[in-house]
């Protein structure tokens, strides 16, 4: 056993439940920003964390849903008028990727300059950043999700800052500011190098703090949180209720491009 599944397990195991404390409602998260259902990011995270593990050679790795590909999942599925249609494409970029890995040809990346990748992260980056301020002070007329310019609300990115401000829910704006504020803070190295404090993840304290903040505010009018800003898990009653793929998509030609 020292040297098989279990050799670390005294690491692995407290390692193993903050992870899965920070995965899952970063997996929600990204999921509800790419426009695919909650349960579709659950399942990610879960394909990620064990299959991609248990086939790696590696001893540490990073794998589940990426906040990076939020802007390009979420168009490809508009663009395909479905996820179940999105997943045959999911299903053909997997296959490509695998040839290419069998036939040696990862130096095809090379070709890449790496200002094409950066530019492509940091305009993604700040589309993810211009929508979710209005709904950081709780103003959630574009729905949560949405990354086009030009909104359904008939307000585009740019003008939908100007118009939060009279929507604004300040109990949001203060779960908004602590959040922040306690995921900076514990990246001081005064709060990483502590023996205790840095044993607990900033993003988790975040999520503890805003649920613990939610239900306070519940009991106070001025500063509630009303249920249409809450994240609402689907129930899964068997296998019928999860997200499926169309195999008529591949006789799709859009579906090839994406």
């Amino acid at each position: 056993m020292s040297n098989g599944f279990f050799a670390h397990w005294k690491q692995d195991l407290p390692a193993s439940i903050v992870v899965l404390l920070v995965a899952i409602p970063l997996c929600l998260g990204i999921a509800l920003a790419s426009g695919a259902p909650l349960l579709a990011g659950l399942i990610a995270g879960v394909v990620g964390g064990i299959l991609v593990g248990l086939a790696s050679g590696s001893q540490l790795g990073v794998s589940g849903p990426a906040a990076g590909l939020a802007a390009i999942v979420l168009s490809g599925i508009t663009d395909l008028g479905g996820y179940e249609i999105f997943l045959c494409a999911v299903v053909l970029a997997g296959v490509i990727q695998v040839a290419l890995g069998f036939l040696r040809a990862g130096v095809i990346a090379y070709y890449f300059p790496n200002a094409v990748i950066t530019g492509m992260l940091s305009g993604i980056g700040l589309i993810i950043i211009l929508k979710q301020i209005p709904h950081a002070v709780g103003y959630d007329k574009d729905p949560m999700g949405e990354q086009a310019f030009l909104q359904p609300d008939q307000h585009n990115t740019l003008s939908e800052l100007l118009y939060m401000l009279d929507g604004i829910n300040y109990g949001a704006v203060i779960v908004t500011l602590v959040c922040l504020g306690l995921m900076v803070l514990w990246e001081r190295p005064g709060v990483k190098g502590h023996k205790v404090l840095g044993l607990v993840p900033g993003p988790l304290l975040a999520v503890l703090a805003g649920i613990g903040l939610a239900a306070w505010f519940t009991g106070i009018p001025d500063l509630a949180i009303g249920a249409g800003h809450y994240v609402d898990l689907p129930d899964v009653n068997g296998m019928d209720d999860l997200p499926r793929l169309s195999p008529a998509g591949f006789l799709k030609p859009a579906v090839w491009l994406v």
